[in-house]
């Protein structure tokens, strides 16, 4: 049989490929590219970018072109056999790109590149891959003796697949928890959408009543609306007890073990390289120049926040005890009344909103927003194999015709799904013999499905993470980068990467923009203009309650890291505490366990990092109020915004790219302003 993965078409053949193909298919092209690199070093005496670093991306792509896909379908249609494949090829990749840190000959050949004469004729963009790369190979040890290079090469073998363990836990703890209703009295409160939906995913399950399930388009819904105190509490538990030795399945998937390793390993990674702690690590490859420079960012906000949210939380306590009679708030309490407080004082829902926000409306405004934008068009691309009937292709294309990415979009919830929203860069851009190869990328989110004949009706949050995980999708289709390791996405700083995403949500609160995105689905109606303006009335509601939320998980993840003591266990409970003792107005139950499921930082790339949220918002926030200056769809910023930001991607250092759109280094007013921040 054929293995779709040693194929050299761009786009995966996803139907074809099966868990068998996975390790052949990465074994062979692992030794392919040993066997290579090996050639291509022994060939040359004096390298250059054409007899050496163009054929290593050429490596570097056709490997990833095999994993890539599996690594989405692991995210998006995970299965016992698959995931017993990918696990298989962990270790190996992390071996292979080890080696490749630590290869004593190829570091050779990029310093003498790097100091020869051809780096002057070098393009800037070319100049940064070396850069990059001479920095990376410090980062894997290069430097270090060759048993501590063997060391490393174990920790990050073993890294990766606790990370993998860790996500892995995570979503057999979401999927094993449901609960089934037969008694509709139940759900007293809960919007009609919920209960079709909970009534739909019964029926899909062959069961009879309302089945609810951990799933946010299930869980949130119960959190914010429904009247049964009781069963807002055992969501709750069940939701905040996932992958730990809480809750109704503790100790089944328990993450805790998973973390005291990850946190171990990675701050003995970074002493082998001659980091005080992970966070310096971590900075290496960041904007951010020092953990103190975090922290001082982090407690600045939080001291411009914090009072703010106390006073919010006061009101609400206030609120719910004179109009409910509700004298003792718990954490299962506060989204619900929190729903009564915003309908109280600006008699709005994310209910009322859902009508008016179908997804086949809402992607033709979101799309018509881009092109207005940014001078592209997006159409529907046929033809295009996917890894469920759900999924979507689409194309750009520029003003002068030229085709410029594809994308694919994964956009309901389902079992076997890993849970969030998300980005990810299927092919990057780059320059071949001929021709320039274009990019691809996966739009992933867990949105609330159709319901019956119904389409999909998004609540206004949904809509604000469609259009934040679109400018990431943006940032790595319309790069004009050539060069695989800094174009699109690539080679970007993990603290301003969240930019252009960030940025694309303003569109969603914008009248102009809105008349494109938002009619009802029934009637074709726009959104009534006085429905809008409570929208704008309570877009700040409970902002200082929101902002201290995202302090406390970016002090946490810093702090955990930056603290961490190898000669003590059971830190992330001690951290965690002391960070919410610290920062959170809202204290969680003690048997909360947050951590446990926190993916982000010990399974997605976060760590140490979690900070560059609110960092790359102040960017985010900075660059949209040019848009407030001049019109939010004045061409010739969205021109520059284009040019500056999107189309460099990783070529450059970020800072010089929001200068060169700017004019300016950035300001955090902005942000204030528009997360409703008093001054």
């Amino acid at each position: 049989m054929t293995n779709p993965l040693l194929t050299s078409a761009d786009l995966p053949s996803y139907t074809a490929i099966q868990p068998e193909h996975v390790e052949p298919a990465i074994d062979h092209w692992l030794a392919e590219n040993r066997a290579d690199l090996e050639r291509l070093l022994a060939t040359n005496a004096v390298y250059s970018w054409d007899n050496l670093l163009r054929p290593l991306e050429e490596l570097e792509d056709r490997l990833n072109k095999a994993w890539s896909p599996v690594n989405h379908l692991h995210s998006v249609c995970d299965s016992e056999a698959l995931r017993a494949a990918y696990n298989a090829c962990l270790p190996k990749l992390s071996a292979y790109y080890s080696e490749l840190g630590q290869h004593e000959g190829l570091y050779r050949a990029y310093q003498q590149i790097a100091e020869g004469p051809e780096y002057a004729r070098l393009d800037p963009a070319q100049c940064k891959v070396i850069s990059d790369a001479l920095r990376d190979f410090r980062l894997s040890g290069i430097a270090l003796l060759p048993e501590q290079q063997a060391r490393y090469r174990d920790i990050q073998q073993e890294l990766a697949q606790l990370g993998a363990k860790f996500s892995e836990n995570v979503l057999d703890a979401t999927q094993a928890w449901t609960k089934l209703l037969t008694d509709e009295a139940q759900l007293a409160g809960l919007p009609d959408s919920a209960r079709a939906l909970a009534r739909q995913t019964a029926q899909q399950r062959g069961l009879d009543g309302w089945l609810l399930t951990l799933e946010l388009p299930s869980y949130l819904p119960v959190l914010n609306y429904a009247d049964n105190r009781e069963l807002r509490r055992e969501l709750y538990s069940a939701y905040c007890t996932r992958a730990s030795e809480q809750g109704p399945n503790g100790g089944q998937w328990d993450n805790g073990p998973v973390m005291e390793r990850i946190l171990a390993l990675r701050h003995e990674l970074a002493r082998l390289l001659g980091f005080h702690d992970y966070t310096e690590y971590s900075l290496a490859t960041k904007m951010a120049d020092s953990p103190d420079q975090v922290l001082d960012f982090l407690a600045d906000l939080a001291r411009r926040a914090r009072p703010q949210a106390q006073r919010e939380l006061d009101e609400l306590r206030t609120f719910a005890r004179e109009q409910f009679g509700a004298d003792d708030l718990h954490a299962w309490d506060i989204g619900y009344y929190a729903e009564k407080l915003r309908q109280h004082r600006y008699q709005l829902s994310q209910e009322e909103l859902r009508p008016y926000f179908p997804l086949p409306r809402v992607l033709a405004g979101l799309f018509a927003v881009a092109e207005r934008l940014f001078a592209i068009a997006i159409r529907p691309l046929d033809g295009v194999e996917v890894w469920h009937p759900e999924v979507r292709v689409y194309e750009i294309v520029d003003a002068a015709g030229t085709r410029r990415g594809r994308f694919y979009l994964d956009l309901y919830a389902r079992s076997h799904k890993r849970g969030g929203a998300w980005m990810d860069g299927g092919l990057a851009r780059r320059r071949l013999a001929n021709t320039v190869r274009l990019p691809a990328a996966y739009l992933v989110g867990n949105f609330t499905p159709p319901v019956g004949a119904d389409p999909a009706l998004l609540t206004h949050s949904e809509v604000l993470t469609l259009f934040h995980e679109f400018g990431h999708g943006l940032h790595h289709l319309l790069t004009t980068v050539d060069y695989l390791p800094v174009a699109g996405i690539h080679g970007v700083e993990w603290d301003a990467v969240e930019l252009p995403s960030q940025f694309m949500e303003n569109w969603c609160w914008a009248r102009e923009a809105l008349d494109l995105l938002a009619s009802h689905y029934q009637t074709g109606e726009p959104l009534p203009d006085e429905l809008y303006q409570r929208m704008l009335a309570a877009k700040h509601f409970q902002a200082g309650i929101l902002m201290v939320r995202q302090l406390e998980f970016g002090l946490f993840d810093f702090r955990l890291h930056r603290d961490y003591d190898p000669a003590r266990g059971g830190q992330v409970l001690e951290v965690l505490d002391e960070i919410r003792q610290q920062m959170a107005v809202i204290l969680p139950p003690v048997w909360n366990r947050f951590a446990n499921a926190f993916t982000h930082i010990f399974a997605g790339g976060y760590a140490a990092g979690y900070y560059s949220y609110k960092w790359a918002e102040v960017l985010a926030a900075d660059a949209f109020s040019a848009f407030e200056d001049s019109g939010i769809f004045d061409a010739a910023t969205g021109t520059r915004f284009r040019e500056n930001i999107l189309e460099v991607g990783g070529s450059r250092p970020a800072l010089a790219s929001f200068i060169a759109f700017r004019g300016r280094e950035p300001h955090i007013e902005p942000l204030l302003r528009l997360s409703g921040i008093a001054a």
